[in-house]
């Protein structure tokens, strides 16, 4: 019974140690989840923390976005309001352009009709006035151009027109611009080219050749002794650091223009390029001007991809350097392709020439559109314009077709003649200027410009009109030709012979220093008289008192022209000229009918009929002879004494193609009427003025003999290209010649006034000259 008692104590004590254990771990285990309790109700107020700030962060996300949305939608607002605010600049400067440009008109127009005293009743004094205020006007309109350039590439309306621009030929054509300038200033004139420069690079043409330009006329403006250079090299640095552009670039080209001038203060250099400021701002400045050149050569660089830079000493000269990329691979001069060329210094005291090796530039792409200064456009035809040296015989290729006109620059080369390429109107007229050539070859279809306006302009200025002009079109209108001024017409396709006697003639021409007249007259005293009219040192003069005389002279010796009275003893000046239409020999001689009376219809119209081939002009003033006779033996008007060169500016006062003529003016502006009046006015024309363009439409319904119109774009109500369109519409005046007047501010004016109806367009300041020329082509048609 006790060992049962004892195993149930045992038992029980067991029981309750296991209890007491059990109570223990119990205990514990409460402890724990206590413990876990407390560390999850921490977790969870964490958890809530981290929920309420993701929530505020949440919230605050919202805000942002509704930000980021608003200041997304001010900014297509701002864009918006950008493009309606350069729309309205763009409007603005075409405006502006002509606000400004139409009372220049007026002052330009009336300053050179003063200028020209016709009537002879000012003093020296008040012409010299005249002139005064016509080239002050000229520096105000360079100076509007100026403002107006830089607003436009401010506003982004300038773009540019890339090509590939050949290194030399560049420099070599700005060199030419400037040569004068240094002369005229006594100061030595450089331009170098680094060997191993690529022969061509990518760039805009047009805009480069204005930055340099304006940074050289910056130089010469400066320098009052010393010289100007200007270099082409290879650059490695110089520019910012931070201009990826340059940095990115394969190589980068350096144009550094350097002069020995005044210098600018280090503090000044970095104002110089901005708008309206120079180096010396104060009203004691001893230079002029108003501080944009600089300002648009900053602006055109950058539109470059490149940058300009300078260092200066104040007194000792400076150095600006123009850093443009070369975009791609650096293209090698090809082995064996290396030419040997001068490298010219200009001085006022003449010029010398050193030997300078330079790659062979391959073809030239670009025709240069206007600048600040006058431009001379590069051709596609490795002519002969950069090797002409004074005492050359030149002569001036003006062709539409490229290889056509490399066949005439080798048959000119043959015979040893320099030969300069131009294909379009505006740029053989800029070579004429230049160049002064000995002939000139004329196509009449040419891309800008219409070969009779061209044709015409070069005959009626005095510096041009004693060229020799040979047409060379696929045109074959003979009599125009020769009744325009041409020498001759050959007409495309040409055969190389007739290519090879044209050059020959042009040749014999040029070596043929002595013109040779022949005068027919069998008054003696008339005979007298027109012998001693026509005479120089320049012209040798033979006289015959009869028709048999005449061609007695005519089989035994070569003339150049014949003056001629239809009146004589024994056979008629009729015949004795269409014996000389049968004779191929005689054909093209140019043929002048002096007549004291009247031609009747019947005559008129028989020397109409041997009129093929010839000039035939029906002259009844001595002023009128020797203006005929002067151009038709290509005679040089400068050269001639002052007495005689005076009956030709009285010859020339009133244009016989425009007198008579009616011609309707179309513009609001009262002032540029009345110059544009007083110069249509000057040449006899019949003058009817318009103020808008209703009342043009009104004019012209109610009148069928107008000649011709001059319509302004900008005018109130009814713009120019409306009033164009509906004169269009008019079904009597759908050919009727209108040239369209225009600021020219904006790009795409001139295709526009065409579209509209335009025969032609002439942009303000009007050209009078060009005007005129631009009347006479399309009143002949």
């Amino acid at each position: 019974q006790l060992t049962e008692n004892i195993g149930i104590v045992l038992n029980t004590i067991e029981a309750n140690m296991r209890t007491e254990s059990l109570l223990e771990q119990s205990q514990s285990l409460a402890h724990e989840l206590q413990s876990q309790q407390e560390e999850l109700q921490q977790t969870n107020e964490e958890l809530e923390d981290k929920a309420r700030l993701l929530a505020e962060q949440n919230t605050e996300v919202e805000r942002k976005n509704i930000e980021v949305e608003n200041a997304r939608s001010a900014l297509e607002e701002k864009a918006e309001q950008l493009a309606l605010t350069s729309k309205y600049k763009s409007e603005f400067l075409a405006n502006m352009s002509h606000e400004l440009r139409t009372p220049l008109n007026s002052l330009l127009i009336l300053a050179q009709h003063i200028a020209d005293n016709v009537d002879g009743n000012l003093t020296d004094k008040q012409v010299e006035y005249a002139n005064i205020i016509r080239a002050s006007g000229q520096d105000l309109l360079a100076l509007i151009n100026d403002i107006l350039d830089l607003s436009k590439i401010e506003s982004g309306t300038v773009s540019l027109d890339l090509a590939d621009q050949p290194v030399t030929e560049l420099l070599e054509d700005i060199e030419r611009s400037f040569r004068h300038v240094a002369a005229g200033r006594g100061l030595d004139f450089s331009v170098e080219v680094e060997a191993g420069l690529p022969p061509t690079f990518q760039t805009d043409p047009k805009r480069l050749q204005q930055v340099l330009r304006n940074l050289l006329a910056n130089a010469f403006k400066f320098t009052e002794e010393g010289s100007v250079k200007l270099r082409a090299t290879h650059a490695t640095s110089g520019w910012r650091s931070d201009h990826d552009e340059l940095n990115a670039a394969a190589a980068v080209m350096a144009f550094s223009i350097t002069d020995t001038g005044i210098g600018i203060a280090k503090s000044k250099q970095r104002l110089i390029f901005e708008a309206f400021q120079q180096a010396d701002g104060t009203t004691s400045r001893k230079y002029g001007g108003t501080g944009l050149g600089l300002s648009i050569v900053r602006e055109l660089v950058r539109l470059l991809h490149g940058e300009v830079a300078v260092e200066s000493t104040p007194g000792r000269g400076s150095t600006f350097t123009v850093y443009l990329p070369l975009t791609g691979p650096v293209p090698a001069a090809a082995p064996g392709r290396v030419r040997v060329a001068p490298t010219r210094t200009r001085s006022g005291n003449g010029s010398r020439a050193t030997a300078a090796v330079e790659p062979v530039a391959p073809a030239v792409v670009a025709a240069v559109e206007e600048s600040a200064l006058t431009t001379l456009p590069v051709t596609e035809v490795q002519d002969d314009r950069y090797a002409v040296r004074p005492g050359d015989r030149v002569v001036l290729i003006v062709e539409n077709d490229l290889n056509f006109a490399r066949v005439l620059l080798d048959i000119a080369n043959q015979r040893r003649l320099k030969a300069v390429v131009a294909l379009h109107g505006e740029e053989a007229v800029a070579l004429a200027r230049e160049f002064r050539p000995d002939a000139i070859t004329l196509d009449i279809h040419l891309q800008d410009l219409s070969g009779w306006t061209v044709l015409d302009w070069l005959q009626h200025n005095p510096d041009t009109r004693h060229i020799p002009v040979h047409i060379v079109s696929i045109d074959e209108d003979n009599v125009r030709a020769q009744r325009s001024g041409a020498t001759s017409a050959l007409i495309k396709p040409a055969a190389k012979e007739a290519l090879d006697q044209l050059f020959d003639d042009i040749q014999g021409s040029i070596e043929r220093r002595a013109k040779r007249l022949l005068i027919v007259e069998d008054d003696e005293t008339q005979r007298a008289q027109t012998l001693e009219l026509c005479s120089g040192d320049d012209v040798e003069i033979t006289t015959a008192a009869t028709g048999a005389e005449a061609l007695t002279a005519l089989g035994r010796e070569r003339f150049d022209c014949m003056v001629i009275d239809l009146g004589l003893p024994d056979i008629s000046g009729f015949e004795v000229i269409e014996k000389v239409q049968s004779e191929v020999s005689l054909r093209g001689m140019p043929v002048v009918v002096y007549t004291a009376g009247e031609l009747g219809r019947r005559d008129e119209t028989r020397l109409r009929k041997i009129a093929k081939s010839v000039v035939i002009k029906d002259v009844r003033s001595p002023e009128r002879l020797l203006e005929e006779v002067t151009h038709l033996l290509h005679r040089v008007e400068a050269e001639l004494p002052a007495e005689k060169r005076q009956m030709l500016r009285a010859a020339r006062a009133v244009d016989t193609a425009l007198s008579g003529r009616r011609v309707l003016v179309v513009d609001d502006d009262i002032r540029n009427v009345f110059a544009i009046t007083a110069v249509l006015e000057r040449q006899r024309m019949n003058v009817l003025t318009a103020e808008n363009g209703a009342d043009a439409i009104a004019a012209l319904e109610a009148s069928t003999d107008i000649d011709i119109a001059l319509v302004d774009v900008m005018m109130p109500g009814m713009d120019g290209f409306e009033t164009m369109q509906r004169i269009r519409a008019l079904p009597q005046h759908q050919t009727l010649p209108i040239i369209a007047l225009t600021a020219k501010a904006m790009r795409g004016d001139r295709e526009r006034c065409l579209e509209a109806g335009a025969s032609d367009y002439i942009s303000k300041p009007v050209d009078t000259e060009q005007l005129l020329s631009m009347l006479r082509v399309h009143l002949y048609r």
